[in-house]
């Protein structure tokens, strides 16, 4: 064991060096070193070796006084509410047969066979298919064709699909299809009556309670849209304004755990990994924005004292467990295991990080449209 002992001890002992020399220096080594020295065997007393490294840089960024942020204002209005409304009535649609031809709207229920030059290449089968004309998804002129068919009828007719089609299967061929309709049936929506508003969790169905519940829901997502407008020209603000280099071995890091994510999330969808490459340089630069921001902000926040508090932390939790069914249950779970506060402490943290910018910087209003700020445009 003699070996094993000797390089034990001078491991040990380079480590200990390098460590009161960084600490000597003041330094703030970012990564791992890389330590070079000659063969223990063959070292002397006085063991020699080279050490490279990296050190975090010195972050510097502008004064949040000279910062000018938008925060978009809005107002839910009750032509809003009525929006969603009709939009939660045409989620709850039921289908009622009819005996006229098929219109668009309409949900058909057809058997269908596919062909390519005289050879099959799609079928229901026996047990076909429901689809609502005019829906998206579909080219056009397929449902056009299918437009006016009865129940127990059939069809035989031909689509050309445009070169660009997808799926490429399709693309600029001219697929003929036979289609047997099984049964026709039109739409019909919802009363806004209180069995509806029961359907949304209103126990007394109180219409007016059920349109009082989607305004205070518009105006929580309104709320959340706003912060993260205003959080996102913060973090922008901070990044444009400082110049610093980025340590190697940190945007190194930070684009593997990129690549690690993206993979995870792509194989959860389904997708086959080997047909997919990832390439670092695919995202370099948001690694590099990342990795930026995430300085600045642990410069910002240790500077300025601004770590969460307890109460905060528990206020974030509080907010998480909100969007489950049983949300005491979820904050006993985050409680139970301090590591499972990190991700409500880091986001408290930010969001006092977000505070004290805007405290100092100049923020002005900026009225917006309702379908804007939610996208719907």
């Amino acid at each position: 064991y003699g070996d094993q002992v000797r390089d034990e001890v001078y491991s040990g002992a380079v480590e200990r060096s390098f460590g009161d020399a960084v600490d000597e220096a003041k330094l703030r080594v970012a990564g791992y070193p890389n330590i070079e020295h000659k063969p223990f065997e063959a070292a002397s007393v006085n063991l020699e070796y080279t050490a490279t490294f990296e050190v975090f840089p010195e972050v510097t960024f502008s004064d949040p006084a000279k910062m000018k942020i938008e925060r978009p204002v809005t107002k839910v209005s009750d032509a809003d509410v009525q929006k969603t409304l009709d939009v939660l009535v045409q989620q709850r649609v039921s289908f009622v047969p009819v005996k006229r031809a098929a219109k668009k709207g309409d949900r058909i229920h057809v058997t269908l066979k596919a062909s390519i030059d005289g050879k099959e290449v799609e079928s229901t089968g026996a047990n076909g298919i429901d689809l609502v004309l005019g829906e998206a998804g579909r080219i056009a002129s397929f449902d056009e064709q299918l437009t006016g068919g009865k129940a127990g009828s059939s069809k035989q007719f031909e689509i050309t699909y445009p070169a660009d089609h997808n799926p490429e299967q399709l693309a600029g061929k001219t697929v003929s299809y036979d289609v047997t309709y099984e049964s026709v049936s039109e739409p019909k929506l919802p009363e806004l009556d209180a069995d509806f508003a029961k359907s949304l969790g209103i126990e007394d169905g109180d219409v007016n309670k059920m349109k009082a519940e989607i305004t205070e829901s518009l105006n929580q997502e309104v709320a959340k849209r706003v912060s993260a407008k205003v959080k996102e020209q913060v973090f922008q603000a901070l990044v444009d304004s400082a110049d610093f280099e980025i340590p190697r071995v940190l945007l190194g890091s930070e684009i593997n755990r990129m690549m690690e994510t993206t993979a995870q999330n792509l194989k959860q969808r389904g997708a086959d990994l080997s047909t997919i490459k990832l390439e670092p340089g695919m995202f370099e630069e948001q690694a590099k924005r990342s990795t930026k921001l995430r300085l600045i902000l642990g410069e910002l926040i240790n500077a300025n004292s601004l770590h969460a508090t307890a109460e905060q932390v528990r206020a974030m939790v509080d907010v998480f467990a909100q969007s489950f069914e049983r949300p005491a249950d979820v904050v006993t779970w985050y409680f139970a295991d301090t590591k499972r506060l990190d991700e409500p402490a880091a986001l408290a943290t930010e969001e006092n990080a977000v505070a004290w910018v805007l405290s100092k910087a100049t923020v002005t209003d900026k009225k917006v449209k309702f379908d804007d700020l939610m996208g719907n445009a």
